[in-house]
């Protein structure tokens, strides 16, 4: 079987603006923005359907050793939309613990895209680009 991967290119990923980070439900949640910046156009080719694109925050706790939540989503349907371009970009998904534990975390920003071929085998393409580290105490 011939998978075609292509060398899609993830230029900028960073946090822009931490806009909140309070107790909401005794659960912590993070209110953010971020900048991104990634040419996806190189995955698509004749098989390829659509892409689901998201940005992946990854944290550890005691709790839990790795919590991954998905903060921003999107699906690109042609290489037109490929191209991503986003500055101060407030999440559509907050980043919100199980517990108490976002406080003084860092916190690794993946974009991940996943390929749903017209028919075939799904796989999955990731970049790992920058962390930042949560303040120790509240922000409202």
């Amino acid at each position: 079987t011939f998978l075609h991967r292509g060398e899609p290119q993830v230029k900028v990923l960073k946090l822009n603006n931490l806009k909140s980070l309070r107790q909401h439900g005794g659960q912590d949640r993070a209110l953010l923005s971020f900048d991104l910046e990634a040419d996806l156009r190189p995955a698509f080719h004749w098989n390829l359907k659509q892409l689901f694109v998201f940005v992946l925050a990854e944290y550890e706790t005691k709790a839990n050793p790795l919590n991954q939540v998905i903060i921003w989503d999107r699906i690109i349907k042609s290489p037109e939309e490929a191209l991503i371009k986003e500055r101060n970009e407030f999440v559509k998904y907050a980043l919100i613990d199980q517990g108490q534990e976002l406080r003084n975390k860092t916190i690794r920003l993946r974009l991940v895209w996943d390929h749903m071929p017209l028919t075939g085998r799904l796989y999955v393409g990731d970049a790992n680009m920058t962390s930042f580290t949560l303040p120790a105490k509240y922000k409202v």
